[in-house]
């Protein structure tokens, strides 16, 4: 009867102490769990900051040479613009 009621005192021991183990590696593994969600969220919003600012420079010169290319197509413009309206002008003068 010893024996059995050993036997069992063990078993039980020993299966409290097995559940005991498996608790404090859930709470390890959640703790490892938000420390990656962590560190993947401080990454991302680094990411996100270099990709913006490298956006914003990207932007800025494109808006910079649309502006030199729009320059220069309106003095064109002008120019052509101008140039018919002198061979109109000399048009009529002759008739």
């Amino acid at each position: 009867m010893k024996k059995r009621l050993y036997s069992v005192a063990v078993i039980l021991l020993f299966g409290i102490g097995i559940s005991a183990q498996k608790t404090n590696s859930v709470k390890q593994e959640i703790k490892k769990d938000a420390k990656s969600v962590g560190k993947a969220a401080k990454d991302g919003a680094e990411w996100t900051g270099k990709t913006a600012e490298k956006g914003y420079n990207a932007t800025k010169k494109g808006v910079k040479d649309a502006a030199k290319w729009t320059e220069k197509t309106a003095k064109k413009g002008a120019n052509a613009v101008d140039k018919t309206y002198q061979n109109t002008k000399a048009d009529i003068k002759k008739d």
